[in-house]
């Protein structure tokens, strides 16, 4: 089952940037501009943000293994459209449903692992597992992509979502146990969790939105209040509601909102980078996208290694001194892959800064959900992983909108060799801003160390007292 469920991580992790590589030849063939490319891949970070505390809800009232099936089913039924896509609105809608389908596995994967291994040793080694599979996911989907956006064509990328999940969907049923009785007394909370689904989309859709499209539009302004209003409506319906879609004991425990705050700022910071190496490589320095691919290969590795042992150094050093050292790392490898950056740079030279970055990023990944998860009941960890998860994802979209802004600042009208060079100027910069969020992150983890709780003391009987 902790393969089934690694597995089932690596392709929802895999499609975020499996599509980065084949973003040039998307954009010739379906008419995307240079400032509008980006919303190929925040059309899936938006749909999945707003809608995983959804899927989480729906895991721990509807059944697990239903709600794992469910998504990806829909996950790879929405890539098959994607491939089939001759227009931009077609591929934008696609990457919406992927991001649905992502919404319900993401979160339920998370729930199983951390309701089928007891806290401690137990689960921080299989969440070392399912980590290393997500994060390798991020980086193994821009090495694939290139692969087969080189010998297929950029509809092969979304072909493929549905190779991998297909087999997964079918040993579903087969390997995850079967969902019991619905718990009595519990009820789905469908008004908490349509406003609240909404209500992240559209505050995500206007953040990622917002740099492009300028924050005074009507749309954006329209898409904030709007946003704002439904989740105001969300905190009303929650307070009046006999079992809410958020309980307040979650909210109260500090390790799970540490663990959101670091899965924010890690999907703005370390998961944004791929984006720009892969725009560096292929608009800079001039590689295709199968070399593309292949440059990718060392932070896989580096990667991979660093989320599978993540949960054995947790165990050894603690969360605290785990995260910090990670971040610390990731902060290094930013600044030198920022210095290392020019418009005819080596590849080479990037390396200490990948290997840096990469070891930062696998072993944060993993520390971040051990954190979210300490302290949570299993009734209550598809919601907690959803919360959890949600963070990632909104991380994930207004990341890239903001350093996106910062890298294309001073793009327009330029072309031939004056673009090539302000390209990678703009890069450069938006790794420097990408090492201080992570350093803003180290601070976070310092200050707010999630930490196992202390065990609540159960009331001894009077008459016992007494003796």
């Amino acid at each position: 089952m902790l393969a089934l469920l690694s597995f089932a991580m690596l392709i929802v992790s895999l499609d975020q940037y499996i599509v980065v590589v084949a973003l040039p030849d998307i954009a010739r063939d379906l008419g995307y501009s240079a400032q509008t490319l980006q919303s190929v891949i925040s059309a899936y970070a938006v749909a999945s943000a707003g809608f995983l505390l959804f899927g989480g809800r729906a895991a721990d009232l509807l059944g697990r293994r239903r709600i794992l099936a469910t998504g990806l089913a829909l996950y790879a039924g929405a890539a098959c459209v994607g491939g089939l896509a001759t227009g931009p609105g077609v591929l934008l809608a696609s990457r919406a449903f992927q991001g649905l389908g992502g919404a319900l596995v993401f979160p339920t994967t998370l729930a199983l692992i951390n309701t089928s291994f007891a806290e401690g040793r137990s689960r921080n080694r299989a969440l070392g597992i399912w980590g290393g599979s997500g994060a390798a996911g991020l980086v193994i989907g821009v090495l694939l992509g290139g692969l087969l956006t080189q010998v297929f064509g950029w509809e092969a990328v979304f072909f493929v979502n549905v190779v991998l999940a297909g087999p997964a969907l079918l040993l579903a049923f087969v390997v995850v146990p079967r969902d019991g009785e619905r718990e009595k007394g519990r009820t789905f909370d469908l008004p908490g969790a349509l406003s609240i689904s909404l209500g992240v989309t559209l505050i995500v859709f206007a953040l990622v939105q917002g740099p492009g499209s300028g924050w005074s539009s009507p749309g954006i302004l329209m898409s904030a209040a709007a946003g704002l209003l439904l989740i105001a409506a969300f905190a009303v319906i929650e307070r009046r509601s006999s079992d809410p879609l958020m309980p307040p004991v979650l909210l109260s425990n500090p390790n799970l909102i540490t663990g959101v705050v670091i899965a924010f700022m890690f999907m703005a910071t370390f998961g944004s980078v791929l984006y720009f190496l892969s725009v560096y490589f292929q608009e800079v320095l001039g590689y295709d996208p199968l070399q593309t691919g292949v440059g990718f290969l060392i932070p896989t590795a580096v990667v991979v290694a660093g989320s599978t042992t993540a949960g054995q150094l947790v165990t050894r050093f603690g969360l605290r001194g785990t995260l910090a050292a990670a971040l610390a790392v990731g902060a290094v490898g930013a600044v030198a892959l920022g210095l290392a950056i020019s418009p005819n740079g080596r590849y080479i030279d990037l390396v200490p800064g990948l290997v840096a970055l990469g070891i930062g990023d696998g072993v944060v990944f993993t520390a971040m959900f051990i954190a979210a998860a300490t302290g949570i009941s299993d009734r209550q960890q598809g919601i907690a992983s959803g919360i959890a998860s949600t963070g990632s994802g909104a991380g994930a979209a207004v990341g890239l909108a903001v350093l996106v802004l910062v890298a294309t600042a001073g793009l327009d009208g330029l072309s031939g060799e004056q673009l090539r060079t302000a390209t990678a100027n703009g890069i450069r910069t938006a790794l420097f801003v990408v090492a201080g969020g992570i350093g803003l992150t180290f601070l976070v983890t310092l200050t707010r160390c999630p930490t196992r709780p202390e065990p609540v003391p159960v009331p001894v009987p009077y008459q016992t007292r007494r003796c």
